[in-house]
């Protein structure tokens, strides 16, 4: 009798399982089916999360299924329109963004900017506005505030979290060595604010960012530079006020876009991007011909395999990076390779074995042309594998250079002291005890400590000066773990070019010899997993769950970047670029 009564339950089990991935399934073809697109339609685009690199996985891409999320999907929803004769419009609705930095929001700007070469117009609604929304918008050719929201344009600031006050107070002590004046990745540890390196770094990278936007904004509404300057001193600005200085065109609530936007056909034929993501770009003659390889590295790099840490978010392994790059290399259909990276560093022994890996391809296949892009991100460990392409391409937003070394230990005797407990320990071997918790280095470990990162800061600079064509000592000078923005970098010869990922695929594109107009298919490392894999192998982090539940992504990821030494071995150098809060 129990006999029976555990099979029957296994039975119900069995069933249940085999109902809820038939249920899955059914949901995924069904949500999969390409939409009927009604002529002189205007495609809505809400841009309201983080712009993130790379597609999330777990239950969210059951319903998403192989469709691009985040960036890419704002990108192909353009370039589709673009090309699509039943999109006669897109209507912008950016409504408070979490993309953290600057170089995602300006890829969109770009991409709104070229879409509008197709004659077709492209409206803003702004239900809020901040810098990077109103940013957006200034692509645009029409700009809707709503009557009752206010247009909080009022500069750039940078933010950093200083706990050397509070790790005082619990009786912990940071004690951290780094190469180069400007690397101050673990100031936030070691000081209660800003040393004058850091400050004047800083304070050159936010002047630059600011510039940016304010030259942005001129070019799109058609003012001098002073002019906007001395209205974003007078921001945050009333609805009034924003449409009396001509910051706007119009004030208008949803309903109302349909009368004031007076496109052609009257009424908008609105078409949601969720459904628009069901028609392939293959579908409007796009993302053919020859092939071109795209690896997204995102994430802080670290040796081993990748995959997510809920507050650091991406980790870009050594070993699943360098896998990727060798499929992309043995793949004799591919004719170029774009890496895109999005990351602060990490690592320098696994930059390194990236490094490696990605000199490989390109000497083994000089036919086949590498070509960097940069994101957000591409500082410290960033820059060191982004070094081995003879080409790169950087927003002008984005964040790189940050070229130095850093390494440490946190001491917590004080800690366990506080609550009563104590360390002890027994060791053999004069440096047995080097990362001991208990005490700072000694002497005689400081000076083999500062030794090894020499090597490495020496090898890092010596890379990127063969990498650049630079005397080493030139490279030097603009190394020192100093940040620079893509467009800094770009005049101190870092970077080759301004522009995104679609810059960088048209150089490769050069590079390879394949004619300016033909289109390309593009092959995204990594692939994302089929729905069966998800279903088999279990679901990774969600990270679309994860980043709603989380903070803001800016505050996320500088929590991320001070928590980061928990993913690294304690005495490991580190090629990491500091946290920045930019708003």
């Amino acid at each position: 009798m129990a006999k029976r009564g555990v099979r029957l339950v296994f039975g119900f089990l069995v069933l249940a399982i085999a109902v809820s991935v038939t249920g899955v399934a059914i949901m995924y073809f069904a949500v999969g089916s390409a939409p009927k697109v009604a002529r002189n339609s205007t495609l809505v685009l809400r841009l309201d999360d983080d712009l993130h690199e790379v597609p999330s996985e777990g239950v969210a891409q059951l319903f998403e299924g192989n469709r691009p999320t985040g960036l890419r999907a704002v990108l192909d929803h353009l370039r589709k329109a673009k090309a699509d004769p039943r999109v006669q419009a897109v209507l912008i609705v950016p409504a408070g963004m979490q993309a953290p930095l600057w170089a995602k929001v300006q890829e969109v700007h770009d991409a709104i900017l070229d879409f509008r070469k197709s004659g077709k117009q492209a409206i803003a609604y702004l239900e809020y506005a901040s810098e990077r929304e109103y940013y957006l918008a200034t692509a645009c050719d029409k700009i809707f505030l709503m009557p009752g929201a206010t247009l909080d344009v009022n500069g750039l600031a940078t933010y950093e979290v200083f706990l050397r006050g509070t790790l005082d107070k619990i009786g912990l002590y940071a004690d951290i060595l780094h190469i180069g004046d400007y690397k101050t990745a673990y100031n936030a540890f070691t000081e209660k604010g800003y040393t004058k390196a850091h400050r004047e770094a800083t304070e050159s990278m936010t002047r630059d960012l600011y510039e940016q936007l304010v030259r942005g904004i001129a070019d799109g509404r058609k003012k001098s530079e002073a002019d906007v300057r001395a209205l974003i001193d007078e921001g945050p600005f009333s609805p009034d006020e924003a449409l009396r200085v001509g910051l706007v065109d119009d004030l208008a609530y949803a309903d109302q876009i349909d009368d004031k936007a007076k496109l052609p056909g009257g009424k908008l034929a609105r078409l949601e991007s969720d459904d628009y993501a069901k028609v392939s770009l293959r579908s409007l003659g796009l993302n053919r011909g020859p092939r071109i390889a795209v690896i997204y590295a995102t994430g802080v790099i670290n040796s081993g395999k990748g995959g997510y840490d809920p507050l650091s978010g991406a980790v870009m392994g050594s070993e699943t990076i360098n896998k990727y790059i060798r499929e992309a290399r043995g793949d004799p259909s591919v004719k170029a390779i774009v890496l895109r990276i999005d990351s602060p560093g990490g690592s320098a022994t696994a930059s390194d074995a990236i490094w490696r890996e990605l000199v490989i391809t390109r000497d083994e296949k000089k036919d086949r042309p590498l070509v960097v892009s940069m994101s957000d991100l591409a500082a410290s460990g960033g820059y060191w594998i982004a070094m081995a392409a003879p080409y790169i391409v950087a927003q002008p937003g984005t964040l790189t250079g940050s070229i130095g070394v850093i390494t440490g230990k946190f001491v917590t005797g004080g800690v366990y002291a506080k609550l009563g407990a104590n360390i002890e320990g027994v060791s053999f071997g004069k440096n047995a005890e080097i990362a001991s918790p208990t005490r700072p280095f000694t002497d005689s470990e400081r000076q083999k400590i500062e030794s090894l990162m020499q090597d490495t800061y020496d090898e890092f600079v010596e890379k990127a000066a063969a990498a650049r064509h630079m005397p080493p000592e030139k490279l030097d000078a603009v190394a020192q773990g100093r940040v620079w923005t893509g467009r800094q970098a770009k005049a101190l010869g870092l970077v080759d070019e301004l522009g995104g990922l679609d810059r960088a695929i048209a150089a490769a594109k050069q590079r390879a010899k394949i004619p300016a107009g033909s289109d390309v298919e593009i092959v995204v490392y990594p692939p994302r997993r089929s729905v069966y894999e998800v279903l088999s192998q279990g679901f990774r982090a969600d990270q679309g769950l994860l980043r709603a539940l989380a903070l803001p992504s800016d505050e996320r990821r500088a929590i991320g970047t001070l928590t980061a030494p928990l993913l690294f071995r304690a005495g490991e150098p580190l090629a990491l670029m500091p946290s920045l809060i930019v708003r």
